[in-house]
């Protein structure tokens, strides 16, 4: 789908619409964009540059950085490039949106920092099947950041969270956006979604000890499987199903990510 389809408002018509009572939520994106666009400059100071601009040319920056450590997958990159990250922060950490770092999002949770959400989906794109991705599934949506990415470079994606209040906090973020091919829902990660199972890639937002086998036969024949694994010391790995019954791992790098938990909570 082209970048219109994908995010047809742009970021000045989402502060529009903050403005005039367009947009009537209360979410992450609406509010960066309404206290951004009311900011005035210091009397004596040059004129501010439009929030776009300025975040456009941090990201471009980000982007190359991301890059440099290593993602060479250009449809990724390209991805990265338009997902407006600071939309998904709190006003009082956009400005810190495209450092690379993890950041917290409430909840004890965390919006994973850029070069990890882009490497996750560089490794799971690299697949048998030329990086095609029909269908993919990321297990803890946070507050929608990485689905959004996603969006761009997969036909349909299905999002878990288990934190209803930050499944609500994403879909918040998402709905202006109008992204029309990302479905949200609340419920129990490690179980999956078997209802519109297999996936041609699932990425996993949390760490466990392992990755639940019920995850594992979710995924097509030549799909991969993105995941932290570990407890005090965890690596990223990646899980390629070869056959009915056989998967291979491999172990990626070093990561950092908050715990896997089964079940759901408020």
């Amino acid at each position: 789908m082209t970048q219109g389809k994908r995010f047809p408002l742009s970021l000045a018509s989402l502060g529009e619409r903050a403005k005039t009572g367009g947009v009537a939520t209360p979410q992450t994106a609406t509010r960066n964009r309404a206290q951004t666009s009311a900011r005035q400059p210091m009397p004596g100071a040059e004129p501010a540059r439009p929030m776009s601009m300025v975040s456009d040319a941090v990201r471009s920056a980000m982007v190359t950085r991301i890059a440099r450590q290593g993602v060479r997958d250009e449809k990724v990159l390209a991805a990265m490039s338009v997902v407006p990250r600071h939309l998904f922060l709190e006003p009082g950490l956009a400005s810190q949106a495209y450092i690379d770092a993890s950041l917290p999002i409430g909840h004890h949770q965390t919006i994973s920092q850029p070069y990890i959400v882009a490497r996750m989906i560089e490794v799971m794109r690299g697949n048998r099947n030329g990086g095609a991705l029909e269908r993919v599934l990321e297990v803890g949506t946070g507050c929608g950041y990485q689905a959004a990415v996603l969006s761009r470079v997969a036909t349909e994606v299905y999002s878990i969270e288990r934190i209803r209040a930050l499944h609500e906090l994403a879909k918040a973020n998402l709905r202006p956006m109008r992204i029309p091919n990302i479905r949200l829902h609340y419920g129990d990660g490690m179980l999956g979604f078997p209802q519109v199972a297999p996936f041609d890639g699932i990425i996993l937002a949390a760490a466990g000890m392992e990755v639940p086998q019920t995850l594992l036969e979710q995924l097509t024949i030549g799909g991969r499987l993105v995941a932290p694994v570990g407890a005090r010391h965890q690596v990223l790995k990646v899980i390629e199903r070869v056959s009915n019954e056989e998967w291979t791992t491999a172990t990626l790098e070093d990561c950092h990510f908050v715990p896997l938990r089964p079940g759901t909570a408020a």
